[in-house]
């Protein structure tokens, strides 16, 4: 069964010592199904088949998989070093976009440096990999308190994309942590969900998730976003990010840019959360932000049935960059950054 934290909310992975379970977020809402991997490879594969998904809980598996790379080598073995190198380079390749991987696994990386035998490099390891861990929830629930400083007193409704919770994090969330943030305050009256295709993470998490807290949650067609929008209930769109550019630009779920131009035209408020892991400041723009492209079966089917003709030519790109001028605000755990820019983004994290 999923383990419910009712300070957290929904936990999507633990940590067992020798072993990473994940809850297979494919399968959710119609089952709950936890899946144990024992080696890197495995982990690398949960992360490119989004068995785990969410920027944050990305990189939190792929330090986990370092551990059991780490853990699968005996004390005899004269190339470890260069194994779980070789297993660090395998994580790395899971999944382009979401920075918080290599963040992790950079971190990983440096701890490995300094280690001089391999037993000290799995337990040097471990100890990194359960700090990230325990980092990205405080960081989150830091990033819930920060945003409501900026946000109305009197309850209003948000509109959401995607699946920014505890299933894509360690615990509490990022986007969906300052909704939960607004619950507990008595200042959220809704919250209006986008479906999000084509993976339906919207849909299948994060209304889900929302429900499991009692947090009244309306699901919407990503196309309907535009007339809730027009009726004025919503003031906030609040969604994460897989990628912050220097300059402020975000990479997030495909249709994220569609909502900041939208909610810029109705003059709503669009606010972005996610922990500093995700800020790529040696990139200058979010033109250079590599835009990763997934099979077009994605978007022909839904779970395995056919929506569309099988042989229909299909462009299935699972981001898209919002500039930074259609972004209100930036929280992070370091701070809040309006009207994002250059010099902005510099002051927070140069």
């Amino acid at each position: 069964m999923v383990t419910q934290d009712q300070d957290l909310g929904t936990v999507a992975l633990r940590w067992q010592g020798d072993s990473l379970a994940l809850l297979d977020q494919r399968l959710l809402p119609a089952e709950e199904v936890w899946l144990t991997y024992q080696d890197a490879d495995g982990v690398a594969g949960a992360i490119h088949d989004m068995v785990v998904r969410g920027a944050p809980a990305i990189g939190i598996s792929a330090a986990y998989g370092v551990v059991l790379a780490a853990q699968r080598l005996t004390a005899g073995d004269d190339g470890w070093r260069v194994k779980l190198e070789r297993a660090l380079d395998r994580l790395a390749a899971s999944r382009p976009t979401a920075v918080n991987l290599f963040w992790a696994l950079e971190r990983m990386n440096a701890v490995l440096a300094t280690a001089d035998t391999l037993g000290g490099a799995c337990g040097a390891l471990e100890a990194e990999a359960v700090l990230i861990h325990q980092e990205d929830i405080a960081a989150n629930l830091t990033m819930g308190r920060l945003a409501l400083t900026i946000m109305p007193e009197q309850p209003f409704a948000v509109l959401t994309h995607c699946n920014t919770g505890a299933l894509a994090t360690g615990g509490y969330g990022t986007a969906l942590g300052v909704i939960r943030s607004l619950w507990r305050a008595g200042r959220l009256t809704r919250v209006y969900a986008d479906e999000t295709r084509p993976w339906l993470q919207g849909s299948r998490l994060t209304a889900w998730e929302l429900a499991q807290d009692g947090i009244p949650v309306t699901l919407n067609a990503d196309s309907a976003a535009a007339h809730i929008l027009r009726q004025g209930e919503v003031q906030w769109v609040v969604v994460g990010a897989d990628r912050i550019t220097a300059n402020g630009d975000v990479a997030n779920k495909i249709g994220t840019y569609g909502l900041a131009v939208l909610a810029r035209h109705h003059g709503v408020k669009f606010m972005v959360v996610a922990p500093s892991s995700t800020v790529d400041m040696s990139l200058a723009s979010g033109n250079l932000i590599p835009i990763e492209e997934r099979d077009g079966t994605e978007v022909r089917q839904v779970q395995g049935r056919p929506v569309a003709p099988a042989d229909v030519a299909v462009f299935n790109p699972v981001f898209d960059v919002t500039p930074a001028a259609l972004i209100d605000a930036i929280v992070t755990e370091k701070g809040v950054i309006l009207n994002p820019g250059l010099e902005a983004m510099a002051a927070c994290f140069n």
